[in-house]
């Protein structure tokens, strides 16, 4: 049976038979630990890894591959960047659609480190004012933390004119690009980000349990972790070289050999254009929902520029009944509820119901979008009787 998948938010679906050709190889010609050994198998999984950064420094214009580190996931790398680089005492600016992979590690470090964070409301559409940008920094303002793009609205955030206002002052600036790398252009250099936060998983196309964090070379962290890393294994403190120092452990060299294809295939065809056939799709979307009655679209009005989300709420029908609906009726994958973004759900006005959230990607075609609107069609149907 059909599944007409629409969660690409959260992860996408499916993989390009590049990346599982890749990772397939991998397994079954050189999956040993990457840095550990001199033997041919090692070599060629350090090779692969490298050539993985390599892909990423070009897609974000990153000067030194060395200096974008991997993780597991966003969550992983934005929890670097934070408690990595956040003193007691601190002043933290964020958005008011950040993800709890932002709020939660500043909330901890409010109360384990004294600092204090400043969220930044947005409009219904999740649209930031940049005059209440610059009358945010204080003297203490030490980070400014931003996503590129809301999970839940679609909404995109002047990045590249909130790094220049953070240069002007001197504040590091860190972006989650979640909902953006692989979808939208990002130039590190240009847009003055300090840090970016990135998974493999989403629009990058590659498996699950990848991603990763830029760190600009005038940067230092914490670790996260501390442990075995490959290199400098007499000395008892963590290296100093990058990438080492921020990925002690054994890496995941099978899926960073499928991030390196899907990567490789974005650079191919180009974000521009990946981003221009979401969007088409979502304008699609969006006009066919307005349609029914009882619904309403969150976010970016249509004919805005937004990425590939489309969050809805029907009268008189609770989003994760629709959503249940969607799945079990119409073969339909969407995910519903609050989507880890508390802070972006009271903006929109939904933080008592959540909502549900279609999202496209880049193997969704119009048959699908189609489907869901006359799937929502019926079910507005139901619930208006």
């Amino acid at each position: 049976m059909k599944t007409y998948y629409l969660d690409h938010a959260a992860t996408s679906w499916p993989k390009p038979p590049e990346v599982m050709k890749a990772m397939n190889e991998c397994m079954e010609l050189y999956a040993a630990n990457p840095g550990r050994g001199a033997h041919g198998m090692g070599v060629k999984a350090s090779r692969v890894l490298f050539e993985t950064r390599k892909v990423l420094a070009k897609l974000f214009h990153v000067r030194n591959p060395n200096d974008i580190c991997f993780a597991l996931n966003t969550t992983m790398a934005l929890n670097l960047a934070i408690k990595g680089f956040v003193k007691e005492g601190d002043h933290v600016i964020a958005t008011g659609v950040e993800h709890n992979s932002v709020r939660r590690p500043l909330e901890f470090l409010k109360k384990t480190k004294g600092i204090a964070v400043t969220y930044l409301e947005t409009d219904e559409e999740g649209h930031l004012d940049l005059r209440q940008v610059e009358k945010a920094f204080t003297s203490k303002t030490r980070l400014f933390v931003c996503s590129h793009s809301s999970n839940l609205l679609g909404s995109i955030l002047p990045v590249g004119e909130i790094g220049a206002l953070c240069r002007a002052r001197g504040v590091k600036f860190l972006v989650d690009a979640a909902q953006s790398a692989g979808i939208l252009p990002v130039d590190v250099e240009a847009m003055g980000i300090d840090m970016l936060a990135f998974p493999g998983h989403k629009g990058l196309l590659g498996p699950l349990g990848t991603g990763g964090l830029y760190i600009h070379p005038e940067l230092e962290l914490v670790p996260l972790l501390h442990g075995g890393t490959g290199s400098q294994s007499e000395a008892v403190d963590q290296p100093d070289v990058r990438p080492d120092r921020y990925e002690s452990g054994t890496q995941n060299a099978v899926g960073l050999a499928g991030l390196k294809e899907g990567v490789s295939l974005i650079l191919k065809e180009g974000v521009e254009s990946i981003h221009r056939r979401e969007w088409e799709l979502t304008q699609e979307m969006m006009e066919g929902l307005a349609g029914v009655p009882g619904v309403r679209c969150l976010g970016p009005a249509k004919g805005a520029d937004k990425t590939g989300i489309v969050s809805f709420v029907m009268e008189g029908a609770d989003p994760s009944e629709v959503a249940f609906i969607l799945d079990q009726s119409f073969q339909i994958a969407v995910r519903a509820g609050f989507h880890c973004t508390p802070l972006a759900h009271q903006s929109a006005g939904t933080a008592e119901t959540g909502a549900v959230r279609a999202s496209v990607g880049y193997y969704t075609t119009r048959e699908e979008v189609q489907h869901l609107i006359e799937a929502v069609k019926q079910i507005g149907g139901h619930y208006a009787k």
